[in-house]
């Protein structure tokens, strides 16, 4: 009877040390979820940037609108027969002494 309790002793032991120190131990579950939080970020950003990109590019697609928009915000490109006017703002006066 004392070799049975000594048997199961040491066969609990056993399941309790893969289940603290082996490769399914809380400590390596507990890195597991951390990183894959840290990769569900990545994957948002990474989701956000291409619906930016999708709908810029629908955009392109559809409409000339938003290539003239490009066009003269992003190279300074005019129409034929427009004349391209630049103020610039005057500098302030410097205070009296």
């Amino acid at each position: 009877m004392r070799w049975v309790t000594v048997l199961l002793a040491v066969l609990l032991a056993a399941v309790q040390a893969s289940l603290w120190f082996g490769h399914t131990s809380i400590p390596y579950v507990i890195g597991l979820r951390t990183q894959l939080a840290a990769q569900l970020a990545v994957n948002d950003a990474a989701q956000q940037r291409n619906a930016r990109l999708a709908a810029e590019v629908s955009d392109l697609k559809e409409g000339l609108e938003m290539v003239e928009e490009k066009a003269r915000g992003e190279l300074g490109m005019v129409k034929p027969n427009e004349i391209l006017v630049q103020l610039e703002p005057q500098p302030a006066s410097a205070p009296a002494k």
